[in-house]
């Protein structure tokens, strides 16, 4: 299995650690951003685990007009300069349109590519060349409408374009009847195979698309007692890094609260998880 580094940070995915990509779902304010930042460094710096920050400028998929979305690109940046200076660390945001991915990859070192854009070619083409130009990944989640097998042609459209590996695959469920998604462990193996290493997003695997009770159908749902099964499985299975979103009052989150975990319970998850991987690699 190839691994993949971020040079300027010394960091690799696909080695012998397991790689932790992890912050909010999306910026609320640069405040917060540097506190959840700076928590997330100390807890994988005393547990020696590679850390990529994570928090998004924009969340342009959200079930209604009237959700936060976020800053948006200009503002979104400014603060994540701001992490970056203050904390020293890798960045990942989502990319939504191909004219942001040159911009966005002067601060973002993994763009992202959001589930439900995983088969735009000409996003994954403009990212792709991004992340060659800025030594950075693609970290590209799977549809929720994909099989795992069908992620080779997102990895051979991003390998055309650019002549090189540069894609991490993210799990991160697939539709199950209505208003849920359930994760094929088997999957993992599969995607890992294609020449990837592969993340699994443990929160977002636990959402129930449009399905939150407390707003009638205007937002999603989720079951966050189910974020560390899912992610205990998942690098059971052999993934190369995990993906997680925290908060300091998750029910006090502007998006995707009923998913993310407490910030006070990221030490001890992500400590199971070293030891999982640990097992997993013997």
């Amino acid at each position: 299995m190839p691994t993949l580094q971020l040079p300027r940070h010394n960091l690799t995915i696909g080695g012998a650690d397991l790689c932790v990509i992890a912050g909010l779902n999306v910026l609320e304010d640069e405040g917060l951003a540097l506190e959840v930042a700076g928590h997330l460094k100390s807890v994988t710096e005393a547990l020696g685990l590679p850390f990529v920050f994570k928090a998004s400028f924009d969340k342009a998929n959200r079930s209604s007009l009237d959700s936060y979305r976020g800053p948006g690109l200009d503002q979104g940046l400014k603060m994540l300069t701001a992490v970056k200076a203050k904390h020293d660390l890798p960045i990942a945001s989502d990319v939504h349109e191909p004219g942001q991915a040159e911009r966005a990859s002067e601060v973002i070192d993994v763009l992202q590519i959001p589930a439900f854009l995983c088969r735009q070619t000409d996003l994954i083409v403009s990212v792709a060349k991004a992340a060659k130009a800025s030594d950075g990944w693609l970290h590209v989640k799977k549809g929720q409408f994909l099989a795992p097998l069908d992620c080779g042609n997102i990895v051979a459209k991003a390998r055309d374009a650019i002549g090189e590996d540069r894609v991490v695959l993210c799990e991160r469920g697939v539709s199950f009847g209505y208003n849920n998604l359930v994760v094929d462990m088997l999957g993992i193996e599969q995607m890992r195979g294609l020449g990837c290493p592969v993340t699994i997003d443990a929160t977002h695997s636990v959402q129930l698309p449009g399905a939150d009770p407390r707003t009638g159908g205007k937002s999603t749902g989720g079951r966050r007692n189910g974020v560390a099964t899912i992610a205990c499985a998942a690098v059971a299975a052999g993934v190369d890094g995990v993906f997680l979103e925290f908060h300091p009052d998750p029910d006090k989150a502007l998006c995707d609260g009923p998913s993310c975990l407490p910030l006070s319970s990221a030490e001890a998850l992500l400590a199971k998880l070293k030891a999982f991987h640990r097992v997993a690699r013997q």
